[in-house]
């Protein structure tokens, strides 16, 4: 559980910062609807990201069936959780929907981001 908490931590709190400091120089810039936009999806995603791992666990251990009853009312719940964003930035103006689905991806991104970055240094090291 550790493990998981410390994975969460450091990627949404690398996605959170990202998503803030970019938004706001997009505000200063005079694009507040993106930056609006990429803050709202990354909260999102980080809430997002946080079910799922704390509904991973819940999984271990239990019948094959309790087990598929959990992961598919995770799946319905996180779809509900992510439609919100979107959903935002169609009906209101102050989101760009463009900007929220890539903050609704920041996460991913912080993720890939790093593995990318640690497969440039091992190439580098050999």
């Amino acid at each position: 559980m550790n493990v998981i908490r410390e994975t969460q931590k450091k990627y949404c709190s690398r996605s959170m910062i990202t998503a803030i400091v970019t938004g706001f120089l997009l505000i200063i810039a005079g694009q507040s609807s993106i930056g609006k936009g990429l803050i709202l999806g990354t909260l999102f995603s980080v809430l997002n990201f946080i079910v799922m791992g704390e509904v991973l666990p819940l999984k271990v251990g239990k019948t094959r069936r309790k087990a598929s009853f959990i992961a598919f009312g995770s799946i319905i719940s996180r779809y509900i959780l992510l439609a919100v964003p979107i959903i935002m930035g169609i009906k209101f103006v102050q989101f760009n929907l463009c900007s929220v689905i890539v903050g609704i991806f920041m996460v991913q991104i912080m993720i890939l981001s790093e593995h990318i970055k640690n497969a440039f240094f091992f190439m580098r090291k050999h």
